[in-house]
C-alpha cells in the first residue's frame, strides 16, 4: 500500500473504493510476513505476487540459488516478468534494489509450495 498526494500539501485525500475487477495494469502493493520475513508484494488481478529477488535474498539466503532453481523446476513454478510500473512500485516499497532494471514475480501459492519444499534445506527452519 502506498499513498499518493493530491491537491494542497497537507490535505489527505478521502478513502477510495476500488472496483471489484481492477482494470488491466492496475494493482496495489503491500507487505506480508512469510516465515518471519516481511516481504513486499503486488496484488495483481486478485493474486499476491512476490519479487523473486527479495524472496531469494531475504527468505532463502542460506540456500544456493541453483538449488532453488531446481526446486522451482521440479514444482513447475513459473515466474513472470514485471512491467515498468510494477518494477517502480517494487522499488518504492524496497522489495528490489533501486538499481534493478528487471524483476521476476512468483505467486503466493507458488511461494508457499517452494517454502514447504525447501523447509529441510535451511537451518533457519
Amino acid at each position: 500500500m502506498f499513498l499518493t498526494c493530491e491537491g494542497t500539501f497537507g490535505i489527505v485525500p478521502a478513502a477510495v473504493d476500488y472496483p471489484e475487477e481492477p482494470r488491466p495494469g492496475e494493482f496495489h502493493a503491500g507487505y506480508q510476513e512469510i516465515e518471519g520475513i516481511n516481504l513486499g508484494y503486488l496484488q495483481i488481478n486478485g493474486t499476491q505476487m512476490f519479487a523473486l529477488a527479495q524472496v531469494l535474498s531475504d527468505l532463502f539466503r542460506d540456500i544456493p540459488r541453483t538449488t532453488i532453481s531446481k526446486k522451482m523446476e521440479t514444482l513447475k513454478i513459473k515466474s513472470r516478468r514485471c512491467d515498468l510500473q510494477e518494477l517502480r512500485t517494487l522499488k518504492a516499497i524496497h522489495s528490489v534494489p533501486t538499481r534493478a532494471v528487471k524483476c521476476s514475480l512468483i505467486s503466493k501459492a507458488d511461494l508457499e509450495a517452494l517454502c514447504t519444499s525447501c523447509r529441510s534445506l535451511s537451518p533457519r527452519w
